[in-house]
């Protein structure tokens, strides 16, 4: 079983801090880079894998989709959506991502936010994934990226002037990492961007958009705390499809 980090009570507390759990999909700065790779959703059947507080669950029937399941291991997180919801069209769900059910040809979009580097076994999952959608349906996920999970100790280098670095090392040693952030042993797992990208392939997906992420020098002169995200890439946005 995936270890059950947001139900740790120091962790849960310290991630409602974040300004995405307070202020929803406009509260991730990568959001709006997200949205302008969204398929329309009129009409659409929606899985969100680690779904959360159900911000996008919410967005998804806010845009017209007809049925919407979100998943999440977290028992808090998904009390949290529940309490968020009054939608008769969304249905949260219980699972572990290491072993959920998807129903078969039942999902036009497949979407995850900042779950999959969690995920130990994630070739089972992608094929799960695959086996859901809909032919032409997409599957569009944000992960930490690799760059930010490849050294033993997350943190920036500071130099004698000021300046920062973000230390690579062990990138091409995938596997565990162990991060401290906002509760103590937090596992990850590490995987080079080639991994994730044939790791799709394998399952038959065509990839359509790979984008690592950075703050655009409008959102550094809005959120001046976003300036040192330009230095490295934290997250990348991926865009895969299944065959019509």
């Amino acid at each position: 079983m995936s270890q059950n980090i947001y139900d740790n009570q120091r962790f849960f507390d310290g991630y409602a801090q974040l300004s995405r759990s307070q202020h929803g999909l406009d509260g991730a700065p990568e959001w709006a880079s997200i949205r302008e790779i969204l398929p329309a959703l009129q009409g659409k059947n929606v899985i969100d894998l680690g779904c959360g507080y159900g911000w996008f669950c919410r967005y998804a029937r806010e845009q017209g989709a007809v049925e919407v399941l979100g998943i999440d291991l977290s028992q808090k997180m998904l009390e949290k959506a529940q309490s968020m919801t009054n939608d008769a069209g969304i249905r949260y769900q219980q699972q572990d991502l290491e072993t959920a059910q998807l129903p078969a040809a039942s999902a036009d979009l497949v979407y995850s936010s900042l779950t999959l580097h969690y995920i130990v076994d994630l070739p089972a999952l992608f094929s799960r994934v695959f086996q859901a959608l809909r032919p032409g349906g997409r599957f569009i996920f944000t992960a930490e990226h690799p760059i930010y999970t490849a050294p033993q100790r997350q943190g920036w280098l500071i130099a004698e002037d000021g300046k920062k670095s973000w230390p690579v090392n062990g990138y091409q040693r995938e596997g565990e990492r162990i991060s401290n952030w906002l509760a103590e042993g937090v596992i990850k797992q590490h995987r080079m961007l080639g991994s994730y990208l044939n790791m799709l392939v394998q399952q038959g997906f065509i990839i359509n958009y790979l984008n690592e992420w950075g703050p655009s020098a409008q959102q550094i002169r809005d959120t001046p705390a976003l300036d040192e995200e330009k230095e490295r890439p934290m997250i990348f946005i991926l865009s895969a499809q299944k065959a019509r």
